[in-house]
Formats: structure tokens, sequence, C-alpha cells
């Protein structure tokens, strides 16, 4: 009883969406199926380099919106690669029309991220408009179930039988970016916390607030068995800083976000808000 008020006060129940699938509808359409030739191209810029989850991710999205031309580019040290490719979008643009929007594949913000493609946007010249990282979103907050689902630390399906336990008592959301990435990733833990109905706290890998310190609160409600949900694509945080985050507080793993194909409606359905707002 003790751990069910905790979770009121503690994240607020919002209402309920669909079971985990893949969505349909205007979820599956967030672009136009037509584009003009001189449409923008959607340039993913991935830290690290352009392979792995972003590579796989860029197939997603160029299978589900041929329209699109799609472009990828890992920042790097330097951005270099990022520069190069709004260049060559531009080449194939007219001179009066944005060449490129720019989707940073990132859960909330990361200042190396934010200043390294700030840095490639002026330094090419281009014409190009950077969207906001992909959350926090309620497609995202249904990957990271998903994803915790897949490693037996979530129910499936969202229907709560009174007679059924849960595999966990508490979930800590894992972030990277500083604290600033840690507050903006708050109202996803809002909605993983209603679509679980367990308490969920968000913390950082790389600041305050700590996963320590996330794992000891909800130890104070009454969580004994808690999860550790990375909100992170991969290319953030190496495997093995989350999996010592995990082994710190004595907590299971759900997988990096990776490649799910909710992410890559995501990254397109950033892309078609910047096509709307022209």
């Amino acid at each position: 009883m003790a751990l069910e008020s905790a979770l009121v006060s503690e994240s607020p129940i919002l209402p309920v969406r669909g079971r985990p699938v893949r969505p349909s509808g205007r979820h599956r359409r967030p672009v136009p199926s037509q584009l003009p030739p001189e449409a923008p191209a959607l340039v993913l810029a991935t830290l690290g380099d352009a392979s792995g989850a972003a590579a796989e991710l860029a197939a997603l999205i160029r299978v589900d919106n041929p329209q699109i031309q799609v472009r990828l580019a890992g920042l790097g040290e330097d951005a270099k690669q990022l520069a190069s490719e709004l260049e060559a979008a531009a080449r194939e643009r007219p001179e009066d029309v944005t060449a490129a929007v720019v989707v940073p594949l990132l859960t909330g913000p990361h200042p190396v991220a934010d200043r390294l493609i700030s840095q490639a946007v002026a330094s090419s010249g281009v014409t190009a408009t950077v969207t906001d990282p992909l959350g926090p979103h309620p497609l995202l907050a249904e990957a990271l179930h998903i994803r915790l689902a897949e490693r037996g630390l979530a129910r499936a399906d969202r229907m709560r039988l009174i007679n059924v336990s849960s595999p966990v008592d508490g979930v800590v959301l894992a972030t990277v970016g500083g604290e600033k990435a840690a507050v903006e990733a708050q109202p996803t833990a809002v909605l993983l916390a209603s679509r679980l109905t367990l308490p969920v706290l968000v913390a950082s890998l790389d600041s305050a607030p700590s996963v320590a310190a996330a794992a000891e609160r909800l130890r104070g409600i009454g969580a004994e068995r808690i999860a550790l949900s990375p909100c992170v694509l991969g290319p953030e945080a190496s495997g093995a800083l989350v999996a010592s985050a995990a082994a710190e507080i004595g907590a299971e793993c759900a997988g990096v976000l990776g490649a799910h194909d909710l992410v890559a409606d995501l990254a397109a359905r950033a892309y078609g808000s910047i096509l709307s707002a022209d």
C-alpha cells in the first residue's frame, strides 16, 4: 500500500494508450507520401561514427519513407562529416530553399552533440534547420516499455490484473547529457510510469541525480526489485557504463533503445514537423 501511494505522488497517472506494438495511422505517416524534388534532405546526426544502430535507423526510415532523401553523419570529434553531408544536400537543391533538416539521434539534450551540430551547420554555410532531440515523447516511453518487456522486466501488455504481480517494483530511467537531459526526461518517465503503473525515477549516468540516489529513493518507498531502463540509443553511453550502473544498484537492466522502429518513427516525425511548420 505504501508503494502504491508513493507511485501516485511521484508520477501523476496519465491516460492509458494502446499496447506496445508498432503504431499505425498517423504514427506510420508522419511525412506526406509525396514530396517535391527540392524538399530538404533528412540528415541524421549521431554521436561517434555512422554505423551500428544509427545506420540501422537510417535504413528503417528509408524503407518506411522512400520519398525522403535520408543522409547519415557521425559527429566524431569535429563534425566534419555532418558539414560534408549538408554541403552535398545543398548542391542538389536550389539556393533559395532549406537544403536539410538535421535530426539529432538523441533522446534529449547533449552538450557535446549540440555544440558539434551547431558548429557543422555554421561551417557548411548551408541553410538547414536543426530539430529538437527525439524526446520527451509518448512513443519514446512506449519503446522503453518494450525494451523492459523484452528482458522480462515488465509485462508486455498494459492490463495490470489484480492477481498478477509485476516483475519489478520500480524503475530507474537512466539518461546521459548532464542535469538538463535528466530534467527533460521527466515527462517520458511520467509516461512510462503510467504505462507500467510503477514508480519511475530519472537518473543520470554522467551527472546528478545519480543512479544510486534514485535507487535509494525507490527503496525508501518500498521498492525492492528495481530495473534500470537506459533512455539512450547506444552511442551516447558505452555498454560498460550502463552495466556498471546496473550492477552498482543491484538491478537488472533493459537493453538500450537502439534501432527500434518507434525511434525511426520519431526521427521521421521530427522531420515532418519542420515541413508542416513551413
